[in-house]
């Protein structure tokens, strides 16, 4: 009976795959019953035309009426798959089946025959197919109708010379073996669905319970599938309910009933099984989490309980929830930080330009020095803060996707040489060793300038602002296959290795007895950060305390790869593999 479960399972599940997708429920059911009787019985048919008809039709006319009969059947399987016509199929069957036992029973040499007892076929095969009483009946009019036809077909040349004879009760006999075992099958699972022990499983446990043989097949299914799973046992036998499992959570399934092979007694996994929707309107792939634990049976079989996963279930809801919370929290901070920053520009280009032109006394001289050093502090503060001002607002384009970049081939050695020589100032006033390092062979660069100048510009920056004096800030590059490698590094205070996780936050600094003495917002880093983001290039970070820090970044020759411009108001999303971009590690020195 186990090696039986097994094969009728894998059968139920072969069957189940050449069902029509859109039936469901009991259309199901009677889909796959009648797809499994179209498959198998050509091969009763082609058993009476080898014994009944090869005498008198030859060898060639024999095969090809088994030829007609697997063509026939197998194409109704077909359509059954392509269409779901099961009621217009099964009609069209129905007639079939009435010649084909009508011309049986006449080469079988008439009534007398024991091959008569096919008929009986017609009404129960359609009562096992569709479980109604109106198909039993129809079931019986074609019987009738065969018993009466085969007097007509009897004067058929497939019929000269029919007699009676012992053999011929192999074929009603082989037919009421597999009708007797398919009843009894279908019969046993009723009773043990409907009188099963107090103490089983199925009744025990708010769970559905499974049977599965030893190569995986599922050979019976409880009836809690129906409520739980809102799935018809019979739809998880054979291969079914792997087919119903999310592809991400197979190889875990697998590897389960692997160890269950190797003699493990009990093992538990978490899985997603795609369920029927409860609504025509329903969106998504409708997967659920459930958790399955394998347990050891008799023979060599495997008992399955699936259980809701009701934690897994909670425990997404909320993140999806926080996530939608966490969205539109970013999208109204850059709204609002766009929005604030626009509106200070103005007033701060103005309090610029006006300290302009009292420094350069264009409506008189100052009476006092003072004066003309408190409207240069005057003028310093203001461009101290717009230059605040320009960072928010580049940073919040970024994260909302409205940063526009226009890349174009330029030499990278230009970009270098325009930033040391808008720094060197501050580099000269702190007497420190501002070094370019740029190979020969860079050559040129498709990115967008601006942006490749920006990065360069903060970077340096930040370096010779935490260089002590007298110290070195290097700027290097090179050109590594297909990509261009360029760094700053210095011989400043450099950065804990703690710290370093939290560099490109914006607003976020790092604190310690040497920086609290330094200006800054922490904008810098990230909108580095950013920048590197949308050029599909990559950020690293080496920094070891009172060591120094080196930023090396790295872009394509040939630019970013082109992705459709966001929606306004969806925030910036980084391309494949860039969500970390910024790597960090310990600066190692070369001795």
């Amino acid at each position: 009976m186990t090696r039986y479960g097994e094969f009728s399972g894998a059968m139920a599940g072969g069957c189940d795959r050449l069902v029509h997708p859109s039936a469901d429920g009991i259309e199901r059911s009677r889909q796959r019953r009648l797809v499994g009787l179209l498959l198998a019985a050509p091969f009763l048919v082609a058993g009476a035309g080898v014994f009944l008809v090869s005498a008198n039709l030859g060898a060639a006319s024999t095969f090809a009426v088994i030829f007609a009969a697997f063509s026939l059947s197998w194409l109704a399987a077909l359509l059954i798959a392509a269409t779901g016509k099961t009621g217009q199929i099964g009609a069209t069957s129905l007639v079939v089946a009435t010649t084909a036992i009508a011309a049986i029973v006449a080469a079988a040499g008439g009534l007398t025959s024991p091959a008569t007892l096919l008929v009986a076929a017609l009404p129960l095969e359609a009562l096992w197919v569709w479980r109604t009483r109106k198909a039993a009946k129809l079931g019986t009019v074609a019987a009738a109708v065969a018993l009466l036809s085969q007097a007509a077909l009897g004067s058929m040349p497939f019929a000269d010379g029919a007699a009676v004879s012992a053999w011929q009760w192999l074929l009603p006999v082989a037919w009421l073996a597999t009708f007797a075992v398919r009843a009894g099958a279908f019969l046993d699972r009723r009773v043990e669905q409907q009188d099963a022990p107090a103490g089983s499983l199925e009744t025990i446990l708010k769970a559905v319970v499974l049977r599965i043989a030893h190569n995986g097949d599922v050979t019976d299914v409880s009836e809690q599938a129906r409520t739980m799973l809102r799935l018809q046992p019979e739809l998880l036998l054979g291969t079914a309910l792997f087919d119903r499992i999310h592809v991400a959570d197979r190889v875990g399934y697998l590897c389960a009933l692997a160890d269950m092979r190797d003699g493990a007694q009990l093992r538990e996994v978490e899985l997603r099984l795609r369920l029927p929707r409860q609504n025509e309107g329903d969106a998504g792939d409708n997967f659920r989490p459930f958790a399955l634990e394998l347990m050891k049976a008799d023979g060599q079989a495997f008992v399955a309980v699936v259980r809701n996963n009701d934690t897994v279930s909670d425990l997404r809801d909320q993140l999806a929830t926080a996530a939608d919370a966490v969205k539109s929290a970013e999208l109204a901070k850059s709204n609002f930080l766009a929005a604030v920053s626009h509106e200070l520009r103005t007033p701060l280009n103005a309090i610029i330009g006006f300290s302009d032109m009292l420094l350069h006394e264009m409506f008189g001289g100052f009476k006092e020095p003072r004066q003309k050093e408190y409207v240069g502090i005057v003028r310093d503060s203001g461009q101290h803060l717009l230059d605040v001002v320009n960072s928010i607002l580049d940073v919040t384009k970024i994260e909302s996707g409205c940063y526009a970049i226009t890349p174009e081939p330029f030499r990278f050695r230009d970009a270098v040489d325009m930033c040391a020589s808008m720094l060197a100032l501050q580099a000269q006033a702190k007497s420190l060793d501002l070094v370019v390092e740029v190979a020969a062979g860079t050559g040129e660069v498709k990115a967008d300038r601006r942006a490749v100048q920006q990065m360069l510009i903060n970077l340096v920056s930040n370096a010779v602002k935490f260089t002590p004096d007298g110290g070195r800030v290097e700027i290097g590059a090179k050109r590594l296959g297909p990509r261009l490698h360029f760094w700053v590094s210095d011989t400043g205070i450099g950065i804990a290795q703690d710290d370093l996780s939290r560099l490109g936050t914006p607003f976020t600094q790092i604190q310690n007895d040497y920086t609290r003495r330094f200006e800054g917002t922490g904008l810098g880093l990230s909108l580095v950060k950013g920048l590197v983001a949308l050029h599909d290039g990559t950020m690293s970070i080496e920094s070891a305390p009172d060591e120094g820090t080196t930023v090396t970044i790295s872009l394509p020759i040939e630019g970013p790869a082109y992705r459709p411009e966001p929606a306004r108001g969806e925030l910036m999303k980084l391309p494949a593999g860039r969500n970390k971009e910024m790597r960090s590690g310990p600066l190692r020195k070369a001795s």
